[in-house]
This record gives C-alpha cells, structure tokens and sequence, in this order.
C-alpha cells in the first residue's frame, strides 16, 4: 500500500474531520458501531436475491454505488479502530496468521467448511 492510501493516513484524515466538525462527542464505539453495521447492510442490500453470477456481473452504475458503501464501512471501520486505540493493519495481520493456522492449505484448500469441520 503506498504512503497516499495508508491506513494511518485515513485514520488521520477522519480525525480531523470529526474535529473539524465537534463530532469526536458522537463517535463513541457504541455509535461507531451501529454506523457501521447500518453501512455494511446498506452494502448487502444491492446484492440481495441476486445469483451468485449477477453478483459478480453488477452494472456499472450499481458497482459505482457499492463502491460508495463499501468506502463508507471502510471509514467507519477506521475511525472505530481509531477511538478504541486499535492498530487495524496490526490486528489484520495477527487475524491472517491465526486463519492460516485454522486453515492449513493440506486441509482447506477448495473447501469452504468452517476449520473446526475440516
């Protein structure tokens, strides 16, 4: 990832932003939270009772939304990470290495059963 669209550089943005506008108040995890499951939902409700091929093959004008939903369960994530004091790329990697634990490749690979059913 470059330097122009870090993590730490999204974090510092939504910061000031929240400063700029007196929402530091607002943004309590609970809040945060709830924001950010309403926004994950907003991003299932395009793919809702599509076929796993129309899922794949969005118009246009339906990725361009999605991409804006998807940028907001991004921020919302960020900014969650931010007020509880949580290195997200950290805790991203130390999340990876756990799953590759559960998932070893001898036992998962095609199969999409949870790790303690392989």
């Amino acid at each position: 990832m470059s330097k122009r669209d870090s993590l730490g550089e999204l974090r510092d943005a939504m910061r000031a932003f929240a400063r700029e506008r007196d929402w530091e108040r607002f943004h309590t995890p609970k809040n945060l939270a709830m924001a950010l499951a309403g926004e994950a939902g907003e991003v299932i409700e395009h793919f809702q009772w599509l076929s796993g091929e129309e899922s794949v093959a969005l118009p246009q004008a339906t990725r361009g939304e999605v991409s804006l939903e998807l940028a907001d369960v991004l921020l919302y994530l960020v900014r969650l990470a931010d007020v509880l004091d949580i290195d997200l790329a950290d805790a991203a990697r130390r999340k990876m290495q756990i799953n590759a634990e559960r998932y070893p490749v001898e036992k998962a690979r095609g199969r999409s059963d949870k790790y303690d059913r392989l």
